[in-house]
């Protein structure tokens, strides 16, 4: 019954995640937002969506564990597995805006998570009004410098057209499905952690992280088969950027989250760190400024061998 949950839970996340999506970008039309902003705040909102549900149900049901390892493994599978994926249909170019602000951006997020885990092994509701008010201010700093898009260069043109009727039904279907499929994919990974004796830090980082990132997943290969590059690279880093600052944020002002499996938690956050250090080396390589089919298959191998290392230390 608890792979059916999980099953469950991951179609629900996988068709709300597109309906939020799609939503999501209509919305962002209407408001004459830059294709790289609508990545980086409009599409990474949506596409965090079930990582904020999923953390937020298991905090408080008490799986502290799937709470943290869920944010930590998705940021881990967006860039190793999303990215890699996404780098091996087609050619990704980067903006040098990359290096000025999305990159150092997320690896700010990233050592304030480290810092405050490491601190006192429990993220308080301070720590998460601090990384949410981060969150806030870096989304103003995107708007403020935006510019408005081209919509000429839109290839899903239907999308600036919807009428508000329908934008917001997807909106509320995406919601309830996201909701729903929250609910049930914490419920089969926690009875899925007890049938086959391993942690919930095992089934989180890996099952629930990997559930959680269809989403991004989805809207990273739709927008590269599109053409639409800079929502595409500007959700991956956005959406690891909204992990931390809204997720981790906001579970942890309405209930702190205390670390339960630490030795598990130092080793993903370990490797949290280093693809978000090592996309920018990659970048930086020749092509640069490019993310190739080889530098996917680099992405993608080593996050393979993340998963084997995941499952078969004891």
């Amino acid at each position: 019954m608890s792979a059916i949950y999980v099953l469950l839970g991951l179609t629900l996340l996988t068709v709300g995640g597109d309906f939020l999506v799609r939503g999501a970008v209509a919305l962002s039309f209407r408001l004459n937002l830059s294709k790289m902003v609508i990545g980086m705040t409009v599409v990474s909102f949506a596409t965090s969506a079930p990582e904020l549900l999923v953390s937020l149900n298991a905090a408080l049901e008490g799986s502290s564990a799937i709470a943290i390892n869920n944010v930590v493994g998705s940021n881990i599978a967006n860039i190793g597995l999303v990215l890699g994926l996404t780098g091996m249909v087609g050619l990704i170019a980067v903006d040098r805006s990359f290096f000025r602000l999305n990159w150092p951006a997320m690896m700010i997020f990233s050592l304030a998570l480290c810092y405050f885990i490491q601190n006192d092994g429990i993220i308080t509701r301070i720590e998460g009004l601090i990384l949410f008010v981060a969150m806030v201010v870096f989304i103003l700093f995107l708007l403020k410098t935006s510019s408005e898009p081209d919509l000429d260069e839109v290839n899903e043109a239907t999308l600036s057209r919807v009428s508000l009727f329908k934008l917001i039904l997807w909106l509320t279907i995406g919601g309830v499905a996201l909701y729903m499929g929250s609910e049930f994919l914490v419920v089969g990974a926690i009875d899925l952690a007890k049938a086959f004796n391993v942690s919930e830090t095992v089934i989180s980082v890996s099952v629930v992280a990997i559930g959680t990132s269809v989403p991004e997943l989805a809207a990273s290969l739709i927008a590269v088969v599109k053409k639409e590059k800079a929502i595409s690279m500007g959700n991956l880093i956005g959406s690891n950027i909204f992990n931390i600052g809204t997720v981790i944020g906001v579970t942890a002002m309405i209930i702190p989250i205390p670390v339960t499996d630490a030795a598990a938690l130092n080793v993903n956050l370990a490797w949290m760190m280093a693809y978000a250090g090592g996309v920018a080396l990659l970048i930086l390589l020749p092509k640069r400024l490019f993310v190739s089919r080889p530098k996917g298959l680099i992405l993608f191998f080593s996050y393979m061998i993340f998963m084997y290392l995941t499952f078969s230390t004891p």
